[in-house]
């Protein structure tokens, strides 16, 4: 009897090092996660007959380390949760490795093939159903310019100038100018000129134009005649900004376009549509000093072509186009589970859901149960190689116990033997 007691143990720690191995040669595995084998006893009827390996569990719930990739495709669960993935028979699997990239059709797939699940653009917030997350790789449209924000300081210590009469080719009739650049419907790039010219104590005129197309607000000299420009701006090309004692910019009460904000517009041509734009000048002042430019933007952008795509924290896909644009084409999917230590494992890094784990909760990263994503990094097994070693030298100890038992036995049956 002690023989067989023995000898199961000895069949247990075997199995037992088989884990112990496998875990120790993934410890590098990205997403791995660690096994345990537990040891039951062998029952014959009310006796106990010697010992077995009852089951072998991962230690799912426990996170690995993070590992800094700066892959921008790379992603590692900060808290809860799995990515899910489509095979190739519409079975759903759950992973924690976030290695991700597209396929031949633009497809976000993980590192095994499978279609990664997410969520397409959101309309009004909400993000639709979970499904086949894919990339747009084609041009982005144009987008023409609707505002300016310009933002700086006009001298007050400007004289007015030489020139009484305003004329834009002409230095000594304003005091400073400053190019904006505008869109059209089509993505042409445009220049617009403000030309500032000083206006008694406190006022600052204004005067626009578009793509150096020459303007002059006295009588044209016959002599030197202004070509029509093929772009030029209507509704109005001047403003007039006031400003209060204390240099700061007042709306102006005459005019409903002037002063803060100014609408420009230009015409349809050269197959763009017309262009309607304001400028704001919100937060310019009038203070003595060197005049200075702390804000000149403005939206609108050309059409562009897809350059790549990133992951953000939030788990959106931002796609970015040679154009400096970006936008969000969609948001990857997280799964919780209630009991996630009772998944089923497929391999050694995925899993799938059963009665014991309980259906899958989806979420965008960060949303209810489901953790953040740490991006650019990749989440690694959670194998303590401490711990592990340990548990060899552990087993080799109960090893040589059990094979004292055997020899023992051995020995007191030989001498039995030699007694008959």
């Amino acid at each position: 009897m002690s023989f067989d007691i023995a000898l199961s143990g000895i069949q247990a720690i075997n199995e037992q090092l088989e884990t112990v191995s496998h875990n120790i040669a993934n410890a590098a595995t990205y997403g791995f996660k660690s096994g345990r084998a537990n040891f039951a006893t062998v029952m014959a009827g009310t006796k106990a007959n010697g010992v077995e390996i009852g089951s072998v569990t991962q230690n799912i719930s426990q996170n690995g380390s993070t590992t800094t990739t700066g892959r921008g495709l790379d992603a590692a669960i900060d808290g809860r949760g799995f990515f899910v993935g489509r095979d190739s028979q519409g079975g759903l699997t759950y992973t924690r490795v976030g290695i991700f990239s597209t396929d031949t059709e633009g497809y976000l797939i993980d590192g095994t093939g499978k279609k990664v699940q997410g969520y397409g653009p959101a309309n009004g917030g909400a993000l639709g159903a979970m499904a086949d997350v894919k990339i747009p790789t084609g041009q982005i449209d144009a987008s023409a310019t609707t505002s300016i924000a310009y933002v700086g300081n006009l001298s007050a210590d400007w004289d007015a100038p030489k020139e009484p009469v305003f004329d834009s080719s002409k230095s000594n009739s304003y005091n400073m100018v400053k190019q904006s650049v505008v869109y059209d419907s089509l993505g042409s790039k445009h220049t617009m000129s403000q030309y500032f010219v000083k206006n008694g104590d406190n006022a600052v005129n204004v005067y626009y134009s578009m793509d150096g197309a020459r303007i002059t607000t006295g009588t044209p000299d016959p002599q030197d005649p202004i070509t029509p420009p093929a772009v030029t701006v209507t509704k109005d090309n001047t403003n007039t900004l006031s400003f209060g004692q204390k240099g700061q910019l007042v709306a102006s009460t005459a005019d409903a376009e002037n002063g803060i904000q100014k609408r420009l517009t230009i015409p349809a041509g050269q197959g763009a549509a017309e262009v309607n734009f304001t400028i704001d000048y919100t937060g310019t002042t009038l203070f003595s000093g060197t005049a200075t430019t702390t804000t000149n933007r403005s939206d609108g952008y050309a059409s562009g072509a897809f350059v790549g795509v990133e992951l953000a924290q939030d788990g959106s896909l931002v796609a970015k186009y040679s154009n400096d644009q970006s936008q969000v084409v969609g948001t990857v999917a997280i799964a919780t589970f209630a009991n996630e230590g009772a998944l089923q494992a497929i391999s050694d890094t995925s899993w799938t859901a059963n009665a014991g784990s309980g259906a899958a909760l989806y979420n965008a990263p960060g949303v209810g149960l489901a953790g953040k994503l740490s991006t650019g990094a990749l989440e690694g097994s959670n194998v303590d190689i401490t711990s592990e070693l340990v548990g060899l030298m552990t087993s080799q100890r109960n090893y040589q116990a059990n094979s004292k038992v055997l020899t023992t036995e051995s020995q007191m049956m030989q001498a039995l033997m030699q007694a008959l």
